[in-house]
């Protein structure tokens, strides 16, 4: 497998840590001319760009990734808690995103589901159907209307959650519990950002699939829902 790349370097011990027990090759950059000039003849498998020291120089090596030929992917990066409002304007930047301090356990799931979707996968088995919206089970693809959709690991998880559960209502600290299955760093507020980038890429006309009920939480019904 080609190396991932990953910033910032020196790479934190906790970082280095799980990308060793989880057997895969990577190589430490500081800036976008690093990236270039550590790039392995193969290309690169993806990158994993910790955000929340140097965030200019860490988007730097983002879009100098993005602007690569090939275009480099998936690109997970990590973030603080305080760093999730900056993330909508750059959702073009990266594939996946984790708050720090991150859970080893949830880092490497994200990893490792990037990665796959990448390659191929096996024919469905089982499924979580609601209207137009088909969920794998065991592949984890996902495709509204016949179309793909793109998720990240923990966009499935949330939105297979709530397509098994439609119609129920449920607070976004029961979504954590019952989604990311630990107390989570982040806090409620990553439930909001997962919500966002899901709406955006159901896309205009299914976005209301999933509802705002006004301070309680999410559910996942007909698509009338209104801002």
């Amino acid at each position: 497998m080609k190396p991932i790349a990953v910033h910032p370097s020196p790479v934190p011990p906790e970082l280095g840590q799980v990308l060793d027990l989880a057997g895969y090759d990577w190589v430490a950059v500081a800036s976008p001319d690093d990236l270039e000039h550590r790039a392995p003849p193969e290309g690169w498998a993806g990158a994993i760009i910790q955000a929340d020291g140097d965030a200019e120089t860490a988007w730097a090596i983002g879009e100098a990734l993005r602007n690569a030929d090939p275009e480099v992917r998936p690109i997970v990066v990590l973030v603080s808690g305080r760093q999730l409002d900056d993330l909508a304007g750059r959702d073009p930047l990266y594939d996946d995103f984790c708050l720090t301090p991150f859970h080893p356990r949830e880092l490497e799931r994200r990893l490792t589901h990037a990665l796959w979707r990448e390659g191929l996968a096996d024919e469905p088995s089982e499924l979580v159907v609601y209207e137009d919206l088909v969920l794998n089970v065991d592949t984890y693809q996902a495709a509204i209307a016949g179309e793909p959709l793109e998720l990240t690991y923990m966009e499935y998880e949330l939105l297979r959650f709530l397509a098994s559960n439609p119609g129920r209502v449920f607070t976004r600290e029961v979504l954590l519990s019952q989604v990311w299955g630990y107390d989570y760093f982040g806090g409620a507020r990553t439930v909001d950002v997962h919500i966002r980038r899901l709406r955006s890429k159901l896309g205009e006309g299914h976005a209301g699939m999933i509802q705002t009920v006004r301070s309680v939480g999410y559910s996942l019904g007909t698509s009338n829902w209104r801002a």
